[in-house]
């Protein structure tokens, strides 16, 4: 059933949790960029996260380790400066908060006041509840993440579906209801089983946002590049493509060294 969608002139953590009381789906996008993220803005997201998925989109590594704070301040500082409506939360990065809760709250102000982001997202439940506590002290809001955390990919080795097991799908609920308690004001849950997704969002107040966690949750987010089809190698069976930009970039790139060697380009109208 669909549900009236009100007109939000700008979208900030409280409007998440109206939202999912009122039944309306959240919409995230990644953003890395200026440029992207002023015509995602423009379009109606809702929420536009800086992911450390950087380190793969635009920088090219392998994982999402090695992408720094500065890197990250960096992109959500670009992102922010294109925003009018939508909410930005930015990942903190590998190594800027596990273990030390002090240089956490240090690694979440930098972004805050560096970048200009709305809120922080990290990676965990009950490992890095310290970490979120401290930094929830401070007044910065926080979103959790919890399934499969790329972060971790070398723990688990693999980037398959997690919480399959019952002991694994019970620490994730109670490390959802852990972040809530906390005071995290939403929570991503990435690849995990559609049913126990629904479950969690069932479970907490807070709004659940999905990436390959099924439809029975409070909203959806994807990897821009992936969305718009500029990545063609990634195939995992959450993403539906909205367009094949890599095609389409790739053609107009052959025409344009093309008309180059024709010299077809500059013509006489293109020139002064």
């Amino acid at each position: 059933m669909s549900v009236a969608k009100k007109d939000y002139k700008k979208v900030t953590t409280n409007t998440l949790g109206e939202m999912k009381q009122n039944g309306e789906k959240i919409s995230m996008l990644t953003a890395y960029d200026y440029t992207l993220a002023k015509i995602i803005d423009g379009a109606g997201i809702d929420v536009i996260l800086v992911g450390d998925s950087a380190s793969n989109v635009m920088a090219g590594h392998e994982t999402t380790l090695p992408i720094t704070l500065n890197e990250m301040i960096y992109h959500a500082a670009s992102v922010v400066r294109a925003v009018d409506r939508a909410l930005v939360v930015v990942d903190m990065p590998f190594g800027s908060y596990q273990g030390n809760s002090l240089e956490a709250l240090s690694s979440a102000i930098r972004i805050m006041k560096e970048s200009g982001g709305h809120s922080i997202k990290l990676e965990g439940g009950s490992e890095i509840i310290e970490s979120v506590e401290r930094i929830l002290t401070a007044g910065i809001p926080v979103m959790g993440h919890l399934g499969l955390t790329p972060q971790s990919i070398y723990k688990f080795g693999t980037y398959t579906v997690r919480a399959k097991q019952e002991e694994e799908a019970k620490k994730l609920l109670a490390d959802a209801k852990l972040l809530e308690q906390a005071g995290c004001f939403a929570l991503v849950l990435e690849k995990v089983p559609a049913k126990l997704a629904q479950q969690v969002a069932e479970s907490i107040n807070i709004p659940v946002i999905g990436i390959g966690a099924g439809a029975g949750v409070d909203g959806q987010v994807l990897v821009l590049h992936d969305m718009l089809g500029m990545t063609h190698e990634f195939n995992p069976r959450f993403l539906r493509r909205y367009l094949s930009l890599f095609d389409e970039i790739t053609g107009a790139v052959q025409s344009y060294v093309s008309d180059v060697k024709s010299t077809d380009f500059p013509n006489e109208k293109e020139q002064y």
